[in-house]
C-alpha cells in the first residue's frame, strides 16, 4: 500500500511531463511552418519566462540573488537559448522523430561532461561499457552505413552540438549554481532565471535571421503556447515534483520515454517515416545510458 501510494505522488506527473517534453519536437516543426528558428526559440522562452515568472509571484519564490545572475546568464545559452535554437535548426534538415531520438542521447553526454569535469568522479567499468553501449547506439540511429548527404549530416550536427551543451551545462550548473548543497539555488528560482538569460539571449537572433518567413496560422500560435507555457514553464514544476516525491535518478530516466514520444508523434501527426534503424538504435541509446547510471546492473564475472 505504501509503496503504491509513493507511486502516486510522482508518476502522473512524470508521465505528463514525457508527454510535454516529448511533443516538443513535433511542436518545433508545426512552428517552423511560419517562424524561423530564432523565432521559434525566443517565443518559446518568452512565453516560458512569463509562466514562470507567473508561478514564481503565485508561490511567493525570490528570484536569483545577484551573484548568480553571470553563472545563469552562461549556463542558459547551452541549456535553453543556444541548445532549442540547434534543435529548431536542425528540424530544417531531419524529421522530429530522429531529432528527438538524438537527444536521448543527453545522458550520456552529461556523463562524459562529468567525468571530464570532475576527475574525483572515476570511470568505472560499468561507465565505459554503458557509454560504448549508447555510441554504438548512436551510430545505428544515424545509419552511418548508408551515408549522409549534406542536409541531413547538417541536422544530425546541429542535435548532436546541441546536445553536447546540454552535456556540458549540468556540472557547470552543478559546480557553479551550488546544486545539491544547502546553498543551493532552490529549483524554481534556478528554472525562472534560466528562462530570462535564455530570452534576452535570443534577441540578437531574432535581430540577424529576423522572426518569421511566412503568416502565422492559428495552429502555430496554438502549438508556440503549448510549447512555451507547457514546455518551458509547467513542465519545470512537474519535474521539480518527480524530483522531490522519487530521486534525481528516476527523473532522468523521462528522457527516455520523451524519445519514445517523439517517435510516435513524430509518424502519428506528421506521417514522419520511421527506419528500422532509428528505434533499434534508439533502444542501444536508451540501454547504454542505463547501464553507464546504474540502472541496469552488469553481470559480475568470478573473480572480480
Amino acid at each position: 500500500m505504501t509503496s503504491s501510494h509513493t507511486l502516486r505522488s510522482w508518476l502522473p506527473a512524470y508521465l505528463v511531463l514525457a508527454v510535454i517534453w516529448g511533443n516538443s519536437f513535433l511542436f518545433m516543426m508545426v512552428g517552423l511552418t511560419s517562424l524561423t528558428p530564432a523565432g521559434v526559440v525566443t517565443t518559446r522562452l518568452a512565453l516560458g519566462m512569463v509562466t514562470m515568472l507567473a508561478i514564481s509571484a503565485i508561490t511567493r519564490s525570490p528570484l536569483p540573488a545577484r551573484r548568480y545572475w553571470k553563472p545563469l546568464f552562461i549556463a542558459a545559452f547551452p541549456m535553453s537559448a543556444g541548445g532549442w535554437f540547434l534543435f529548431a535548426f536542425s528540424e530544417q534538415y531531419i524529421s522530429s522523430a530522429l531529432a528527438g531520438i538524438i537527444n536521448g542521447t543527453t545522458p550520456l553526454m552529461t556523463l562524459v561532461a562529468i567525468l571530464i569535469a570532475f576527475p574525483e568522479e572515476r570511470p568505472t567499468r560499468q561507465r565505459v561499457i554503458g557509454l560504448g553501449i549508447g555510441f554504438v547506439g548512436v551510430l545505428v540511429v544515424v545509419g552511418v552505413w548508408q551515408g549522409l548527404g549534406s542536409s541531413t549530416l547538417l541536422g544530425i550536427g546541429a542535435c548532436v552540438l546541441a546536445v553536447t551543451g546540454y552535456g556540458i551545462s549540468y556540472p557547470y550548473v552543478r559546480r557553479h549554481l551550488a546544486t545539491g548543497r544547502p546553498d543551493a539555488v532552490p529549483p524554481l528560482t534556478l528554472a525562472t532565471g534560466l528562462m530570462i538569460m535564455g530570452w534576452l539571449q535570443t534577441l540578437p537572433f531574432v535581430a540577424v535571421t529576423g522572426y518569421s518567413h511566412d503568416p502565422i496560422t492559428p495552429q502555430v500560435i496554438g502549438v508556440m503556447l503549448a510549447l512555451g507555457v507547457l514546455g518551458s514553464g509547467v513542465a519545470y514544476v512537474l519535474n521539480f515534483r518527480v524530483i522531490n516525491n522519487s530521486d534525481a535518478t528516476t527523473a532522468s530516466t523521462v528522457t527516455f520515454v520523451i524519445t519514445i514520444v517523439a517517435v510516435i508523434s513524430g509518424a502519428v501527426f506528421l506521417g514522419e517515416d520511421i527506419t528500422w534503424n532509428q528505434p533499434t538504435g534508439a533502444l542501444l541509446v536508451i540501454a547504454g545510458a542505463s547501464v553507464a547510471q546504474g540502472l541496469l546492473r552488469l553481470p559480475r564475472f568470478a573473480g572480480r
